[in-house]
């Protein structure tokens, strides 16, 4: 084996290349090994893997370490945070509004599918040294690529803003006004440059400050949690107990959200790239299975914490404001002499919550320390998520591209991006247009989740890629049917949102856009069924992902014989 971090590069006319292989063509890449000298000279600025982190050895517990766990912590909170940015926590509080306790159960199940995805994602970046960006751009032709690469881009940006409509809103409440909206569009763009200074510190360092952010919001939500008191019988009968009793498409739209919400598309990119920091010597199975082993556990550990703060933002929500009326809401504030009564309009439809009006009710029914609480935990949610969002797109442009730009470069353009439309809106509407966006972010993001489940499926079904850590026929059966029912469901949420546009042109534009999509979205669904062993598929001149007899991708070789007859993690 090659060194364990041996650098590669891309011949010049390999990636994408189509090599005659008898009669079928096979997709493959062609690398050539840089000397390790030279790699500190090419690296134009600092990259999150700079440092790695050693594995301290524990022989006294060769079974489980929690040294060893502690030395693995730190990537899948990082991932965890897309499951607590802005959208996350008002699809919460909106399903605890409409539904009450009743949709804990599809959180309970979108956080266990979601946590099953990571796995993947984790496991093709310590097997094969590459995140899913870079396994992408060496085993798919070039157009795919790119429009793989956009779409991508797309749920980026998307989720970018969700996450500055977020902290502009928890600067606004904070501020009591004094600083509008817009204002805390601008002030978002220059805390994000300083937050991302930070990591010059040591990625330890930059990890623990995640977690702290994590810890504001455990505190801040869980005080509203604790204000309230909801009802534990009934938390526990909607987390364990499949139903919904009563339920309508109001409800049911809710539950779609709460999916396309918690499994967000980028994330996938994000946690197969994080994984690399880690010291993990890929020549060796041994280490390669004990590092899919603790970056399961500590991926279950901080799943686990999200989830539990996502049930405290919609326990808060179900006990206090299901099924209240505008007119109780306005009654209510207009008592408490609260400035934000207007909100609410004086009449007997159901109350509508976002995350700023959610904050108000909070601050009218118990309080103005629990609006100001609550503005800290969403501030917290949308700085965490602007940071991970940030090496998201990183991730993405030098895997897909071979790009290398500056994280200083890549916020000042997506931040461009995703501020405009934001600056806009907070400018010349109000608070509920800017809210409002959030519904259209979430259809955007749910359209791009086919482009990061189908890919890490079809990769971690290739024996060529994972050796004897690629996908067993279990897993390859469950997670098609996982990802057939995520997609499924997203796409229904997509439907119901265009069919409420109203006006014939957007309906015309949308069956345009959905014919290109679909199309895009069966190709990559062909080369998946080929990797998984659907034979009759390759039919013609079929795209063998891989399959090739020298793969150059980096694999397991050279293994101890010892190693051979241990079963994979």
């Amino acid at each position: 084996m090659a060194q364990v971090q041996q650098q590669i590069t891309v011949d010049e006319n390999a990636s994408g290349d189509r090599v005659r292989n008898g009669e079928v063509d096979v997709l493959t890449s062609t690398y050539s090994s840089i000397p390790a000298e030279l790699e500190s000279s090419e690296e134009p600025f600092a990259t999150y893997f700079d440092e790695k982190v050693p594995i301290p050895e524990d022989e006294k517990y060769p079974r489980f370490s929690f040294r060893k766990l502690w030395a693995f912590t730190g990537p899948g909170f990082l991932m965890s945070i897309a499951y607590l940015d802005p959208g996350n926590i008002e699809s919460d509080l909106q399903s605890g509004a409409v539904a009450g306790f009743k949709l804990l159960w599809v959180l309970l199940t979108a956080t266990v599918i979601g946590l099953l995805l990571q796995r993947l994602a984790a496991r093709l970046g310590v097997v094969t040294g590459l995140h899913l960006a870079e396994v992408c751009n060496r085993q798919y032709p070039k157009v795919p690529r790119i429009f793989l690469w956009l779409m991508v881009e797309l749920a980026i940006i998307g989720s970018d803003m969700q996450e500055v409509i977020g902290s502009a809103i928890a600067i606004n409440l904070l501020s009591v006004g004094v600083i509008p909206l817009w204002g805390g569009v601008l002030i978002t763009i220059i805390d994000t440059f300083v937050f991302l200074f930070l990591d010059k510190y040591g990625l330890r360092k930059l990890e623990a400050l995640f977690g702290f952010l994590i810890t504001i919001m455990a505190v801040t939500f869980g005080y509203e949690y604790v204000r309230v008191r909801p009802n534990q019988g009934e938390l526990l009968k909607g987390m364990f107990v499949p139903y919904c009793q009563g339920c309508g498409p109001p409800q049911l739209e809710q539950a779609v959200g709460i999916v396309g919400a918690v499994i967000m598309p980028h994330n996938m990119y994000l946690h197969s790239a994080l994984v690399k920091s880690r010291e993990v010597n890929r020549a060796n199975k041994k280490e390669v299975r004990e590092a899919n082993k603790y970056f399961f556990i500590e991926s279950s550990i901080a799943l686990f914490v999200s989830f539990i703060i996502n049930v405290f933002v919609v326990s808060v929500f179900a006990e206090a404001f299901f099924g209240r009326s505008n007119s109780q809401v306005y009654e209510v504030c207009k008592n408490n002499s609260s400035p934000h009564s207007k909100l609410f309009p004086n009449n007997n439809e159901t109350l509508e919550v976002d995350i700023y009006k959610g904050g108000v009710v909070l601050g009218c029914y118990f309080g103005p320390a629990a609006l100001y609480i609550w503005a800290v935990g969403i501030l917290a949610a949308g700085q965490s998520s602007t940071m991970t969002g940030t090496y998201s797109g990183q991730f993405v442009m030098e895997g897909f591209l071979n790009l290398k730009w500056s994280r200083f470069k890549r916020v000042i353009l997506t931040r461009s991006i995703a501020i405009t439309p934001t600056l806009l809106v907070a400018i010349f509407q109000d608070v509920e247009h800017l809210t409002g966006m959030n519904d259209f972010l979430n259809v955007l993001q749910s359209l791009q989740l086919p482009f990061a489940l189908i890919p890490i499926l079809t990769f971690t079904s290739l024996r060529p890629l994972m050796n004897d850590f690629v996908n067993g026929i279990g897993w390859k059966i469950a997670g098609g049917v996982l990802i057939l029912l995520i997609c499924s469901i997203n796409m229904y949420f997509v439907i119901v949102y265009v069919s409420a546009l109203g006006h014939v042109a957007l309906y015309v534009g949308a069956a345009i856009l959905s014919i290109v999509y679909l199309c895009f979205v069966a190709y990559l669904t062909w080369q998946c069924l080929v990797a998984l062993g659907v034979s009759f598929l390759e039919c013609g001149q079929t795209y063998h992902l891989g399959l090739n007899s020298h793969t150059d991708l980096f694999l397991l070789n050279n293994l101890d014989a010892d190693d051979s007859t241990m079963n994979t993690c």
